[in-house]
């Protein structure tokens, strides 16, 4: 069980389909809250310098990887956080030729946010070829 914004959210820990079904209803439903607080869909992040945009393929890239575990559904929770305070880990890195969902990225930035309770999230944000838009790729926990 969880808290956010006052209302309380049971987070299944099991691996059932039923169970990654509801995370990824969950994880939904933070993007849709996310949105509604955030109408400019992007944030401020203190490391970059600079904003980091939330789009569709942030939300289907983090439900198709996040919704797969408890602990990432739980970092997912605190996207505003993890959103402003990630800090970037190494280089930059090419995004992968091979990934259809990473065909419109020059480079890939890979960033962490240490959460209490949870352990660290990993963000990996895409940076956009021609406009240099840095995109919300997708958020997991990284396990400990």
């Amino acid at each position: 069980m969880n808290t956010r914004e006052n209302k309380t959210v049971d987070v299944p820990m099991g691996n059932t389909k039923e169970d990654i079904k509801a995370r990824e209803a969950i994880i939904s439903d933070v993007y849709r809250s996310w949105y509604e607080a955030n109408p400019t869909k992007a944030a401020y992040n203190s490391d970059l310098k600079d904003v980091i945009n939330v789009r569709y393929l942030s939300i289907t890239e983090t439900m198709r990887h996040a919704a797969k575990s408890y602990l990432s559904t739980l970092a997912v929770l605190q996207l505003d956080l993890i959103l402003k305070n990630a800090y970037q880990v190494g280089e930059p890195t090419p995004a992968k030729a091979g990934i259809k969902n990473q065909s419109e990225f020059s480079e890939m930035i890979i960033m962490e946010c240490p959460l209490v309770g949870i352990g660290t999230a990993k963000l990996t944000v895409g940076v956009k070829k021609k406009t240099e838009m840095k995109i919300q790729y997708c958020i997991t926990a990284i396990s400990t």
